[in-house]
């Protein structure tokens, strides 16, 4: 796996995390907390989307699914 790949999945599972913890939450303020663009947050959550693990039910708000996820620490 190439460094910007593991870099990519390492993100992704920390926004991952952080939506957990907060609840619902916009995508502006994802692109706050981990300093990138939304563009770049809107392709995370678009990875976690299609994998059933997050949902927007109001346009820019994204809260996790019930589906069961688990973590590894690496």
């Amino acid at each position: 796996m190439s460094h910007s790949t593991s870099r990519m999945l390492t993100r992704v599972k920390a926004v991952y995390l952080y939506i957990r913890e907060q609840g619902t939450v916009s995508t502006q303020k994802i692109a706050e907390e981990f300093g990138t663009t939304r563009r770049t947050v809107q392709r995370d959550l678009s990875i976690l989307t299609y994998n059933g693990l997050v949902q927007s039910p109001n346009k820019g708000n994204w809260k996790i699914t019930n589906k069961r996820v688990k973590i590894p620490d690496a």
